[in-house]
């Protein structure tokens, strides 16, 4: 899922610098070549201006959120106009870093499979230290105003990319890129500098649906949409309760995130790696393996996962969705591993253990 950044930098930030002389255009130029030097592969800008609400009303309306992501509700009106985040905004810097990984990529080894974006760093340190550093340029060098966001803002940082020409936002959701397909990283900077903005970019999924039917548990309603709840990735990211046996049946090991909708997606057949180090697959990260996961405390947890996505789990929510998702009937030594998980403090963990065991035992 879609799940992309957005975390505030701290506060909008100005100084009394007198404004750059260049003209829109050249500073566009400007902005887009320092976005690119500090490790961004791609840099659009949109006018800042209030967001037609009727496609994010109408996920809302139709029940397509979860109680796990109430915050993306309750910040509305921020998330549909740029103004309210930072009065006086002129436009949005969309940025997009590439987190694709090296084809052809070797077998992973483990039986529960990680989301690629989960493979390596947490994308949240890695973009936000050069989201920061953009905006501290434009503070310092050009004298702007900014509102810095990577993934857990008040940002609707898909439309802003499509607005800003940097990809369409898919049938699956995900925003595309033609060359870069959709493994991809969002940012936003809401500014008060006057940019040249580029044109939005056109939608070029034509008839393609291959991601639709992809989706293990079907929960791309209709394109475009997601419904969060039958989502694989809001289970087992955001949700924090038992997962419905309905779709852990369906999970195929997922234990952490699903692709199975960008897999399917002919965009991202030749999608080059992406550049940022850090964000590349760890080998002991692409798949972890049954026994280790059922076995881990908290220690083990934070030793293990301290600085990437899968902390966002934490153990207590990785052992859950292992046992959720664990290939049945158990193996023998799952088994025992199970029924000692019983009696954990954790209610979603002692719930996937007792329907793991009746689904094996029964």
């Amino acid at each position: 899922m879609a799940r992309f950044f957005a975390l505030p930098c701290p506060g909008v930030q100005g100084n009394e610098i007198p404004p750059f002389r260049d003209g829109p255009r050249e500073l566009a130029d400007r902005v887009k070549r320092k976005a690119a030097s500090l490790g961004f592969d791609l840099c659009g800008i949109a006018r800042a201006e209030r967001v037609d609400p009727a496609r994010f009303d109408r996920w809302i309306e139709r029940g397509w959120d979860g109680p796990a992501i109430a915050y993306v509700r309750e910040r509305r009106a921020e998330r549909l106009d740029p103004s309210l985040l930072l009065p006086g905004a002129r436009t949005v810097v969309a940025l997009a870093a590439s987190y694709a990984p090296d084809l052809p990529e070797a077998p992973a080894t483990g039986e529960l499979r990680v989301a690629r974006y989960a493979q390596g760093r947490d994308y949240h340190n890695v973009v936000l230290k050069p989201a920061r550093k953009l905006a501290a340029w434009l503070r310092e060098d050009l004298g702007a105003r900014v509102y810095c966001e990577v993934d857990t803002g008040a940002v609707l940082e898909k439309e802003w990319a499509q607005r800003a020409g940097i990809g369409w936002i898919g049938k699956n959701g995900c925003l595309i890129h033609p060359q870069l397909g959709s493994w991809l990283l969002l940012g936003a900077l809401v500014t008060d500098l006057d940019l040249a903005t580029d044109a939005p970019h056109p939608d070029r999924c034509g008839e393609c649906v291959a991601c639709i039917p992809a989706c293990p548990t079907a929960a791309i309603p209709e394109p475009r949409y997601v419904d969060a709840q039958r989502c694989l990735a809001y289970h087992t990211i955001e949700h924090r309760g038992p997962i419905p046996g309905e779709l852990s049946r369906k999970a195929d090991g997922r234990v952490f995130g699903c692709d199975a909708c960008q897999e399917a997606c002919p965009w991202n057949r030749r999608a080059p790696a992406g550049k940022l180090v850090p964000l590349r697959a760890r080998p002991q990260q692409r798949a972890l393996s049954l026994v280790g996961t059922l076995g881990l405390t908290h220690e083990d947890a934070r030793a293990r996962f301290t600085g990437t996505p899968l902390l966002r789990a934490g153990r207590d929510g990785l052992v859950r969705s292992a046992l959720a998702v664990a290939k049945r009937p158990l193996a023998p030594e799952v088994r025992e591993l199970a029924r000692k998980l019983l009696e954990d403090p954790a209610e979603g963990v002692r719930v996937e253990a007792r329907r793991a065991l009746s689904a094996t035992e029964g």
